[in-house]
């Protein structure tokens, strides 16, 4: 067994079964794995001017049958699954040819799936023949070692990438071009199924946190690694390939660690120190017996010592109070109700910032 000190911000050079067997046992938080998809392509593909179309043509994606193809698949998961610390996650991404087939072995492993994600690609390569639809996604199993575990989730940070609205399981993406695609001197793709940034930006972002571990067992180009680096965690690679491991390696040497980033460091998720009623009232930021305001601004209840609110017929606490006046039995009294401060109508959530900028040295972020 390697120690992790010696592995960690490393690409280790080997086979990954046997290099996965070597990682301490629950010693990483997060993992993605971009495993061979056993395409089974034969003979040349040409595109419709008759160029060859440079696909996945290399031994890694060869392998005997099904039933090879699923040992192997079967042998790595079960080693990621012991590395994974108990409330750690796991990625992995495939198409058509694989993900069904990695799917059940990962269910069969015990592993709990939390979601399968879309990759919808932007701009896929076309269906040269004619003869199926163009094949433009691939999917992404996320999964924890177990139903129970108490996976790390940032959906704050995820809802701001996506415009403020919460993020969905289809994320569209386009393949790697341009100056992001890595290429050899001779000009031609460095790597096949090198995965574009965002894809891998938006996996690191939403489960994980600064400074955890990701390891990635086929490292291949580096992306992993490389947005990793970037947004303050730290990561594993596993590469039996020389030449793709020189080109990771200067890939992420280049890269800039952006820790205070606040994206990065995911500030959004942190949880705020709770704040009582009772505390705003003892400490003069809600008055005993003010009125609370409904949003479109109209009387509607008053404030007790106790913090709860008070209408004509019932004294209740604020989410109860808020719940009630929209015909629910609950709500969130925070986001709900509004006070007067002069001619003015503040929220109450406005005053429970205030209280914990000043008073516990606590400010909830917000990104503009």
């Amino acid at each position: 067994m390697r120690k992790l000190k010696d592995i960690k911000n490393t690409i280790i050079k080997g086979d990954t079964i046997e290099e996965l067997k070597l990682i301490p046992n629950h010693s990483v938080d997060l993992i993605f794995a971009d495993p061979p998809y056993f395409m089974q392509t034969e003979g040349t593909l040409l595109r419709t001017e008759g160029t060859k179309f440079s696909g996945v043509e290399d031994d890694w994606d060869k392998f005997d049958d099904y039933n090879d193809y699923d040992q192997f698949c079967k042998e790595w998961l079960t080693e990621c699954k012991r590395a994974l610390k108990k409330d750690g996650s796991i990625w992995v991404i495939g198409a058509f040819q694989n993900i069904y087939r990695i799917g059940f072995i990962m269910q069969n492993l015990g592993f709990w799936i939390l979601n399968d994600i879309v990759w919808s690609k932007t701009n896929p390569a076309p269906n040269f023949k004619g003869t199926r639809f163009t094949n433009a996604n691939e999917i992404m199993l996320w999964c924890t070692t177990k139903k129970e575990a108490k996976y790390t989730f940032n959906y704050k940070t995820m809802k701001h990438l996506n415009g403020g609205k919460q993020m969905k399981s289809v994320w569209e993406i386009g393949l790697c071009i341009g100056k992001e695609r890595i290429k050899n001197e001779d000009g031609k793709k460095a790597h096949a199924t090198q995965k574009p940034e965002k894809l891998l930006e938006n996996v690191i972002l939403s489960s994980s946190k600064q400074g955890d571990i990701v390891l990635d067992p086929f490292m291949g180009s580096g992306t992993t690694a490389a947005i990793a680096k970037r947004s303050g965690r730290n990561y594993i690679g596993i590469e039996r390939e020389s030449k793709y491991i020189e080109v990771a390696e200067k890939r992420i040497a280049a890269e800039v660690v952006q820790k205070d980033n606040p994206l990065y460091n995911n500030v959004l998720d942190i949880a705020p120190p709770r704040v009582a009623m009772e505390k705003l009232i003892e400490k003069g930021y809600i008055k005993k017996g003010e009125h609370f305001y409904t949003p479109a601004f109209k009387k509607a209840a008053q404030v007790m010592a106790n913090g709860h609110l008070k209408d004509k017929e019932e004294s209740l606490s604020i989410h109860k109070m808020s719940g009630k006046m929209r015909d629910l039995d609950n709500g969130n009294g925070w986001d709900y109700w509004f006070v007067q401060r002069g001619k003015e109508f503040i929220s109450i959530d406005s005053i429970r910032k205030d209280y914990r900028k000043k008073e516990l040295n606590f400010t909830d972020f917000e990104i503009k």
